[in-house]
């Protein structure tokens, strides 16, 4: 079936970013994925070329698209090389939507030039130690000045996605007791800057894959916010944080799916080349239904995230729309990517063939911005169940 949900603007885009990736990412990921971290000046990079302004309206240096088909095209063109632009993903696809949703006329003046540009980096710190997805069991508390000027700000926050390099974190702490009616109240979201007094990084935390993604522990001793750096309304937090999940769940999923998309593409070059018993292993008819399955399962959640991203850009992709895509594509490229790496033998296990790399970074698609299992209870209740 001939693929409808991008055009010449985004094939044009797709060349761009793939120019890039050859020239600026993949002769240096080695030493990005040793530092596990890339480095800082990238992102300079990734302003000039124009990734962090393609969402941002155009009166502050942004192309002032409201299409997440560009992203799109960023997730294949990555999977397909094998790399990742570090930490800078959560820059615009969870930090941005923030931003635009709630800040003022003269915070977006302040923030967005520089996140443009790169000059200033952005992350989002909602996880704590010993609460995980339990957002309303967060102790981090901002409490108002006497004078009324600023927040106080203390507490700990863990598995920060770009903590590392970050300028700027959009913290979620406590204003106010949750109530015995609800325990999501109280919640706010606050602009912090990482220069601030108190204001410290932690662990840059060892994880499984996505190594050259620099995640963090971050800890708060009375950190001074001002008062004007209050995004949103004061304990509101719970509701706006629930408001960006159907975009932030629909980026995995088409982040999944592109990695299983990347995977038969690199287990076919593999078998194509590879020989065995005098024959190339893509001989063996093992191999050939491997990968025709393999082939039909991305051809099927293709279909799948390319349908979510019409209704994201639309405005009608419901949650339970979201945890479905999220759930079906992420399942998809766990089977998948195993298989593909399964035909790579004893070298599928080698962190220098990609199939490897990919085999770590998919793992936790299953369990960031929701679990699985989260994913299966809202569709469930969707359904009246």
């Amino acid at each position: 079936m001939r693929r409808t949900v991008f055009n010449e603007d985004h094939e044009a885009f797709r060349e761009t970013i793939r120019a890039f990736i050859e020239a600026e990412v993949v002769p240096v990921y080695d030493e990005w994925f040793a530092a596990g971290q890339a480095p800082r000046e990238f992102y300079y990079k990734l302003g000039e070329l124009g990734i962090f302004g393609i969402n941002v309206p155009e009166e502050f240096g942004g192309a002032g698209m409201e299409s997440h088909k560009f992203e799109a095209v960023l997730y294949e063109e990555t999977a397909r090389a094998g790399v990742q632009f570090g930490g800078s993903g959560v820059h615009v696809l969870l930090a941005l939507p923030y931003i635009k949703m709630l800040a003022t006329d003269e915070q977006k003046k302040r923030f967005l030039p520089k996140f443009v540009t790169g000059e200033e980096m952005w992350a989002i710190a909602m996880t704590e130690p010993g609460t995980g997805s339990d957002l309303a069991g967060m102790k981090s508390t901002a409490k108002l000045s006497e004078d009324g000027t600023h927040y106080v700000l203390n507490g700990a926050k863990t598995f920060i996605t770009g903590g590392v390099h970050a300028d700027k974190v959009i913290v979620c702490a406590r204003t106010a007791a949750p109530t015995a009616e609800d325990r999501r109240h109280g919640i706010s979201l606050f602009a912090v800057d990482t220069k601030s007094e108190g204001y410290s990084v932690g662990r840059k935390l060892d994880k499984l894959g996505l190594k050259t993604s620099d995640t963090a522990e971050l800890a708060f001793v009375d950190v001074k916010v001002p008062v004007e750096d209050l995004l949103g309304e004061e304990n509101k937090g719970f509701s706006y944080l629930g408001h960006n999940l159907a975009s932030e769940r629909w980026g995995i999923a088409f982040g999944a799916y592109a990695q299983a998309k990347a995977a038969v593409r690199f287990a076919k070059q593999y078998v194509q080349e590879r020989t065995v018993f005098g024959k190339p292993v893509a001989h063996f008819q093992n191999t050939k239904f491997e990968l025709a399955a393999c082939q039909a399962d991305v051809d099927a959640a293709e279909a799948v995230a390319d349908r979510a991203t019409e209704a994201l850009d639309a405005g009608e992709l419901t949650p339970a729309e979201a945890a479905s895509a999220k759930l079906f594509c992420t399942e998809v490229a766990h089977r998948v990517i195993d298989r593909c790496l399964q035909l790579h033998g004893g070298y599928g296990y080698m962190n220098e063939y990609p199939i490897a790399r990919l085999y770590a970074d998919n793992r936790v698609n299953r369990i960031y911005g929701g679990t699985s299992e989260i994913m299966k209870s809202i569709i469930a209740k969707d359904m009246g169940l």
